[in-house]
This record gives structure tokens, sequence and C-alpha cells, in this order.
């Protein structure tokens, strides 16, 4: 069986990566064994929905930028989860293989991104000298334009530690994306563009995130390609702690 990564790795559920190629694949977290991720959830709604979901998002405008910035959304990596591990070494014992740990069980040191989602590569994970990106596939910019900078300290925090919203992927290929929506940007990998599309709906839709037209309609065709693929759930509240502030 092959492992596909997503925000959904959470969930363990039969998918149809594209039309062409049938409803085998079976999305898993993967991780040497270490198991679900931190606030992942095995629920996940039923076939189809994730198309469902892409349509009733609201559409509106992109707001202007002005105002944004990454400290708006509390420090990099914030254990909001208080499992004494920062998000990105959560992320990376989620969606790695062959993982190794520098002391304890939180900093890894080492580990295999197998068949990386965005590029279909093996990446070598090594701390310090990493081609291992933390994606935030809904961009905290992108979100911050369509909704975000309007909300309060606590749930921009949630959204950049939520791990519905992150993916280990080869970082060359994922430096391509910037801050892009759907409409600017899909995975060169295109047996990954469903789950990533409905990974972008589910955390827009669990954030009320809206979208721009273009984004919806890009959705849209994404999807329709694949009718039967589910939206991924699970992940942290929406919510962060009180202790976790943000610039």
């Amino acid at each position: 069986m092959r492992r596909l990564r997503g925000g959904a790795a959470a969930a363990a559920v039969l998918m149809c990566a594209m039309a062409v190629s049938g409803c085998t694949d079976q999305i898993t977290g993967s991780g040497a064994g270490t198991g679900a991720g931190p606030g992942e959830a095995g629920a996940t709604a039923g076939g189809g929905a994730a198309l469902a979901a892409a349509r009733s998002l609201p559409v509106k405008g992109r707001a202007p930028k002005t105002g944004y910035d990454r400290e708006k959304f509390g420090s990099a990596w914030a254990d909001t989860d208080s499992n004494a591990c920062d998000t990105r070494d959560d992320i990376l014992k989620r969606d790695l293989d062959r993982v190794r740990f520098t002391g304890g069980h939180c900093k890894v040191s080492y580990g295999v991104l197998e068949s990386d989602p965005y590029s279909g590569k093996d990446v070598t994970y090594r701390r310090g000298s990493s081609k291992v990106d933390i994606d935030h596939m809904v961009a905290l910019s992108d979100a911050w334009q369509k909704g975000a900078k309007y909300w309060d300290a606590g749930k921009r925090i949630a959204l950049a530690n939520d791990p519905l919203n992150l993916l280990a992927v080869d970082a060359s290929t994922n430096r391509s994306k910037g801050d892009g929506d759907t409409a600017t940007w899909l995975p060169p990998n295109k047996a990954y563009r469903c789950t990533y599309v409905a990974a972008q709906v589910a955390v827009k839709k669990k954030y009320e995130l809206w979208v721009s037209a273009a984004e919806k309609a890009a959705m849209e065709k994404v999807l329709t390609a694949c009718p039967g693929q589910r939206l991924p759930a699970g992940g942290n509240p929406t919510k962060a702690p009180g202790r976790f502030h943000a610039g």
C-alpha cells in the first residue's frame, strides 16, 4: 500500500488521488511507528465531502497584505498541544520514516521523507542541514488576507501550529509555492493534488476563512476529478492556550 501524506495524515481513509487512478490509496501517517501525531483524529466526513465543502466556502476578494507579519501568528512552532515537543518536531515525527532522535523523544535528528507528497521523490532529513520544510498548506499570509487579520492572537497561533494545516515536504519544491493558494500553485506531483486541495478546504472551513472566486473555481476543478475525495478532520482546537502570545 502506497503512503500519502497531508494535513489529513491523521486520518486513515480511502481516497481517490485522481479519477484515472481509482480509489486504492490509503492516507496514513508515518513516523517510524510513532503513531498518530498530537491532535490527530481518525474521523472523516463521508465520501465526496471535500467537493461539497469547497462549494460551501464563502467568496470574497483578497484583502490587502498590509500589516502582515509572521509574528502575528506567534513564535514559530509553539508547543500549543503541551506535549513538551515543539510543533515542527511533532510533524517530522508524524511524516518521516526511519526517524532518529537527539536525546529523548522530541528532537528529530534524522529521517526519510519517502515519496515526498509535493515532488514524489525521496528526501533525507538531517537536523541542521535539512532539505525538508514544514509547509503551512494554507499559507499564513494567504490566511491573513482572507480573514485572519481580524482574529485574536489565540486563533492565529492555533492555525500556525495545527497539524491539520502542516505537512513535511521537499524544501526546494515548497519554496516555489510562496503564499500561493490553489489558484496560483499546486503540487507538481499530480497524484497528490486531490489530497492537498481537500486539506486546504478542510483548514479554511475549520477556521472560517474565505476564498477568492478564482481560488474556489480552482478547488472545484481539482476535486471534480476525484468526486469521492473525503474531507480530512481533526487537528488542534482553534484557539491556543492563553499562555501563548503573538507580536
